[in-house]
């Protein structure tokens, strides 16, 4: 009987690495330096419920949000696995005001992360997953600590990014420009071990996720558009099915495996939209674009959008190729 090639995420990013001559390895380092952060949260997050990590901490973020204690441990975590590496120039955090420099007394790489440690975090407390968002990009500032402008790059200048789920099982997923792969958590080995190999996302798809509770909110374009996809129409698959979990990591993964689409679009109450540029939007940007699907603000490739503020904000409508084309065409008024 064949057996599955037992493949770890340490061999994986190795053997992709080949593929570049002139690399040094040091990228390589960064992403495994991340997949071991993924294990120390995946531990606490498990075993959240036993110990005084769940709830608030008593403070707010930059976002004006109250702070859990699961945030600040997983924001943390990330930081101090990050901080002394000599991998990186800088770090940004959906959670702090400014960006992270890297300590004097420590050695600058080539490199800068943007992260949200606990996406979905308000979902912490009802054992719904969560998870966490990265972007790496290459430092391209002229001196030797890194600067705000090696941030505020738009995405399509993205060399790796990912995300981490902490549900039934933790799954990392990443994507260095070479497909996209997902790494199951083996917790008797203490390995991420290659389960989703090449992920490609499904030309279209019959699901659709969105926070329909926001409905008076939206523009006509969009109320429109949910209506036309909840028609019956058998070239197209239609009616969709609804499916929202309101935690972004959880609801773009589950459409990644499955086909379909997710948005988030402007509304009266966020008219430049909710998700982040650089911390949510562009990392999966990526990662679908690399699976073969698509992501837009409903007029712009999210790629493409150049930020201009650590903390900026934009819609997004994200997944299979064709379901984004057609929702386009509705919020770009031509249908």
């Amino acid at each position: 009987m064949p057996t599955k090639r037992l493949v770890t995420i340490e061999r994986h990013i190795i053997e992709q690495q080949k593929s570049f001559p002139q690399a040094t390895g040091e990228f390589s380092a960064l992403l495994y330096d991340i997949a071991f952060a993924a294990k120390v949260i995946s531990r606490e997050v498990r075993r959240a419920g036993l110990g005084d990590i769940l709830g608030y901490t008593g403070s707010e973020n930059v976002q004006g949000e109250q702070v859990r204690k699961l945030d600040e441990f997983a924001d943390d975590v990330i930081y101090r696995a990050m901080d002394h590496t000599g991998r990186l120039c800088v770090l940004a955090c959906e959670e702090r005001e400014d960006i992270i420099p890297i300590p004097e007394e420590f050695k600058c790489g080539h490199y800068v992360l943007l992260y949200d440690p606990l996406d979905g975090s308000s979902n912490i407390d009802a054992n719904v997953s969560i998870g966490t968002i990265f972007s790496i990009q290459r430092k391209i500032s002229a001196g030797e600590r890194g600067t705000l402008d090696d941030c505020l790059q738009p995405g399509h200048k993205q060399i790796g990014a990912g995300y981490v789920i902490y549900g039934s099982s933790t799954l990392l997923v990443y994507t260095a420009g070479l497909g996209v792969h997902g790494f199951t958590l083996d917790p008797t080995v203490g390995e991420f071990l290659l389960s989703h190999e090449n992920i490609q996302i499904p030309k279209r798809g019959a699901i659709y996720s969105v926070n329909e509770g926001n409905t008076q909110n939206w523009d006509e374009s969009m109320r429109r558009y949910i209506e036309y996809i909840k028609m019956p129409d058998k070239a197209t698959g239609r009616p969709y099915s609804s499916r929202y979990i309101g935690s972004l990591v959880a609801d773009f993964h589950r459409n990644l495996l499955y086909g379909g689409i997710f948005l988030y679009p402007a509304d009266k109450k966020s008219p430049k939209g909710k998700l982040r540029v650089l911390y949510e939007v562009n990392p999966l940007a990526f990662l679908v674009e690399q699976a073969g699907g698509a992501a837009s603000t409903g007029h712009q490739r999210i790629l493409d959008i150049q930020p201009t503020d650590l903390h900026q904000r934009t819609p997004l409508i994200i997944g299979s190729l064709e379901n984004v084309k057609e929702a386009e065409t509705f919020l770009q008024g031509k249908r």
